[in-house]
């Protein structure tokens, strides 16, 4: 028997769904033209609870090269934001010890009739895809502790806890992994 989330033991998470399941997102580049779509969803209670208000001059500093930001889209719709970053950009990054070319993930689901439905899981696995495709030995993710539904989210698209919670210069978090 198949479990829910595609995987059968042993299964790699590059082979954890099936491949249609992959294609279903699209990640587009955010832009400055994204502003007033990601302070609307920066601004609704179920984000708010775990991340703050967008603010201008964090959006400005969308031209960071450490960190590359996408808006997810389902059949044409916007409904969500990741980003990735390399996790060595921070000498002080609570993932800086894993190797050279590892990437961190952070995300939400912005439209809250798109929540409970398996997009989490699915859009991050695929994203975390496309990381290993263009080379990444490890993608790390680091909700808060409290944040159960991030967390089982991350789970389903592959990762393991990593370590117990910790702090960081970014608050509470647990650190989790996948490797490719």
């Amino acid at each position: 028997m198949t479990p829910k989330n595609g995987r059968t033991p042993g299964d790699t998470l590059y082979y954890s769904a099936p491949m249609t399941l992959y294609d279903r997102y699209e990640f587009r580049a955010a832009n400055a033209a994204d502003f007033d779509l990601l302070r609307s969803w920066r601004s609704r209670s179920h984000v708010l609870e775990w991340w703050d208000a967008l603010e201008r001059d964090e959006f400005e500093a969308f031209d960071d090269t450490r960190v590359a930001k996408w808006i997810v889209k389902l059949e044409g719709r916007p409904f969500a934001f990741i980003q990735d970053y390399t996790v060595h950009g921070w000498d002080d990054h609570h993932f800086f010890h894993l190797p050279k070319g590892s990437r961190g993930i952070d995300q939400f689901i912005g439209e809250p009739d798109m929540i409970g439905k398996g997009h989490g899981s699915t859009f991050i696995a695929q994203h975390v895809r496309r990381l290993f495709d263009k080379g990444a030995p490890v993608v790390a993710t680091d909700p808060h502790p409290d944040n159960a539904r991030a967390i089982a989210a991350c789970e389903k698209a592959g990762f393991s806890r990593a370590g117990p919670p910790q702090e960081s210069p970014w608050g509470l978090i647990l650190p989790m992994t996948v490797n490719r």
